[in-house]
């Protein structure tokens, strides 16, 4: 199996990028960073975390497929090269994840021209942080439950309703948002919105803090919010064709804008194996333990097989089911991430119970958050056991489970 090779002008690209990052790696942040943008908590992080991304974008790597008119490079087949390099030399992850993965590609399919040339450029360059409106407090995985309702008079909406898990809404000045316009019916009455958050009439944001002591998750409430509606995206009771396309991006069906960055896949697993081999226990390593270094080699196994489903994913003719690929590989990387987390532990063994900023803490208590956190992993964009039955049922065609 081959993947396509650089063009000259994509090889060129490739070399701009590795001499940009050589030349502007932003460095250690002056504050400890959360394991996952969707965390980050404060100011502090946020304006930090902000000035590199736009850095990013004004050097090109952010947005390279998008066309021009809109903020983006006019290129194709260059976001996958830079986000690839980004990877490759460990530089911060992006904060406004959420715009660049799942709001910037469903405007450009789904936005009015206006929209696209609105709302894409802060995008890219994160002036303007973006919030996702899709679960709520009875209904989570189930997204067309969503209940929160836009009553249309005249040419405004009136939204009232809770959304809940909402990364990122304390900093976010919009929302993408799923919402009921019809009672009458399930699918059809939905429409897809976008709304302002920051210091909008009718909107209160509360933090959720979870077990790890750590906030980013909100819940946010409507109260007769008015929006025009030139807010909305795509026509009136077409907003879960217009979640699909969200979902498709969200769950790694498609090259996003850049939502790059950040720890990889390979620098975890070698972290883990670094731990292994460090840890004495019993007058030994852990790494020396034969049940522990089967359990880490298993791991590699399964990363490396990860992998190859990323580069079967973009070989034209080989993926049967536009889903299959995108919805395994969400499966697969957040559960490796949790078994990555759990086997950390085991081989910390009692000192996996000093936390974060414990100065006896193992690797700065990276491992016990990270199990913590990875739960939340396995639950968003849809439940491990959501993205087994969209398997089974949509992609293998077996039987609906009851």
């Amino acid at each position: 199996m081959s993947e396509r090779k650089d063009t000259p002008e994509q090889a060129d690209f490739r070399e701009h990028c590795r001499v940009w990052l050589a030349e502007n790696h932003p460095g250690a942040a002056p504050s400890r960073l959360p394991q996952n943008p969707i965390e980050v908590m404060n100011q502090e992080q946020r304006v930090w975390l902000c000035a590199w991304q736009k850095k990013a974008y004004q050097a090109g790597l952010i947005a390279c497929d998008y066309p021009k008119e809109y903020g983006g490079g006019g290129h194709q087949g260059f976001q996958r090269i830079a986000s690839a390099e980004l990877a490759r030399v460990g530089v911060p992850y992006f904060v406004n994840v959420i715009g660049l993965g799942m709001a910037a590609p469903t405007i450009l399919h789904h936005g009015t021209e206006e929209q696209k040339r609105r709302y894409l450029p802060p995008l890219f360059s994160s002036d303007e942080i973006w919030c996702q409106g899709f679960s709520e407090p009875g209904s989570g995985s189930d997204l067309a439950g969503a209940q929160t309702f836009a009553e249309r008079k005249g040419d405004q909406w009136v939204i009232n309703g809770h959304k809940v898990w909402t990364s990122l809404a304390h900093f976010a000045s919009w929302m993408i948002i799923l919402l009921r316009t019809s009672r009458d019916h399930k699918y059809d009455g939905l429409s897809y919105f976008i709304v302002p958050i920051q210091d909008a009439q009718g909107v209160t944001v509360r933090p959720l803090i979870k077990m790890t002591g750590e906030t980013g998750f909100n819940e946010v409430l409507f109260e007769d919010l008015h929006v025009p509606d030139s807010f909305r995206l795509d026509e009136v009771g077409k907003g879960w064709t217009v979640a699909m396309t969200t979902l498709l991006h969200e769950r790694g069906a498609a090259e996003s804008a850049g939502a790059g960055g950040g720890e990889s896949a390979d620098d975890r697993i070698q972290a883990l194996i670094d731990l292994a081999k460090r840890t004495r226990r019993n007058g030994k390593t852990a790494w020396d333990e034969p049940v522990i270094r089967d359990r880490i080699l298993k791991l590699v196994v399964r990363l490396e097989a990860l992998k190859q489903l990323g580069r079967r994913a973009r070989v034209e003719g080989l993926i049967d089911h536009p889903m299959r690929l995108p919805l395994q590989g969400k499966l697969l990387m957040t559960e490796i991430g949790q078994e990555m987390a759990a086997t950390a532990l085991e081989v910390e063994g009692m000192g996996s119970t000093l936390y974060v900023n414990d100065e006896n803490a193992a690797d700065g208590g990276r491992w016990p958050l990270a199990y913590m956190n990875s739960y939340g992993m396995t639950i968003a964009a849809g439940t491990s056991e959501i993205q087994r039955n969209i398997l089974g049922e949509r992609v293998l065609g077996m039987a609906k489970s009851k």
